[in-house]
């Protein structure tokens, strides 16, 4: 869904558009003198007017941008947030016009920008995916126009994914994204219905119920399980913790060495140990399977 400015904005923007292309162009000897100046004294004056002058580039950019659907203002910001990325990296002693310079840093700022807001889906994390994104259009219609038809056949889309180097698949997915726009989970399932889709979602998440009960039962089984514990002895207790109650099992050979007896020994007081805690929890509990969690 296109955003679009309010009618303040837009005449902000129209303004700023005006300003910026009434800039005098700068003589390329000029043009090296304020950023010698910039880099080398860090003169403010300098680097304002080796900005303005070429925020010409910044409006031209975002126009070729604008059918994404962004708002007209933010692609200028983000543009001059590359225009001023391009001064601070820009070397005079190099043979090249800061206007070539600036030109891929601008893109490269409303790329990025398009790419994270487009759509609430993350699209194109690698440089081949970002470059599908912002070709696909226009090979599609090139391919289209050869053809006087709508729509891609497989050959098509192979031939898409050979160009920009990725693979078939990509290229099914991107067309799929851009032939519609985000879906809002808040929109009637029909024009007549009062439903929204939301309502269709299930939550297989606990209910507030099922937490505080849930809860509760396990501050219980903790208790009974603890006075269960306190009967048994220091060594009983160790068993019974490392052998059931640890993340790992430790094994009965480990144990005996541990405790200086033998496996057999260790196996013996863990069966011990074992019906101590039931004759203990029949006592607590009318039945014994209440501490188990259900499964």
């Amino acid at each position: 869904m296109a955003h679009i400015d309010d009618p303040q904005t837009q005449r902000a923007n129209l303004a700023y558009i005006k300003s910026s292309m009434a800039e005098p162009l700068l003589e390329k000897e000029h043009e090296l003198d304020l950023a010698r100046r910039w880099r080398d004294q860090k003169d403010e004056r300098a680097l304002h007017e080796l900005v303005t002058s070429y925020t010409r580039l910044v409006i031209s950019a975002a126009t070729k941008f604008k059918h994404y659907g962004l708002p007209m203002g933010d692609l200028i910001q983000e543009g001059n947030i590359g225009l001023m990325q391009a001064a601070n990296r820009f070397d005079p002693e190099r043979d090249l016009r800061f206007s070539t310079y600036a030109t891929w840093w601008i893109r490269s700022c409303m790329q990025d920008y398009v790419l994270r807001n487009w759509s609430i889906v993350r699209t194109g994390t690698t440089a081949a995916q970002k470059s599908l994104f912002f070709n696909f259009r226009r090979l599609r219609a090139q391919i289209e126009g050869k053809k006087e038809r709508e729509g891609l056949n497989d050959n098509d889309r192979k031939r898409i994914a050979k160009k920009l180097s990725v693979k078939v698949k990509e290229v099914e997915d991107m067309e799929g994204r851009l032939s519609g726009g985000d879906q809002s989970l808040n929109a009637f399932v029909s024009e007549d219905g009062e439903s929204e889709w939301l309502n269709f979602i299930a939550d297989e998440r606990p209910d507030p119920e099922e937490i505080v009960i849930g809860t509760k039962d396990a501050q219980a089984r903790s208790k009974w399980l603890r006075l269960a514990l306190s009967k048994l002895t220091d060594r009983e207790r160790k068993i019974i913790k490392d052998r059931h109650l640890g993340y790992e099992t430790v094994t009965l050979e480990a144990l005996g060495g541990q405790l200086g007896v033998s496996k057999e020994r260790v196996r013996q007081l863990e069966q011990r140990a074992m019906q101590k805690l039931h004759t203990t929890l029949n006592k607590e509990i009318r039945n014994v399977n209440d501490l188990l969690l259900e499964a």
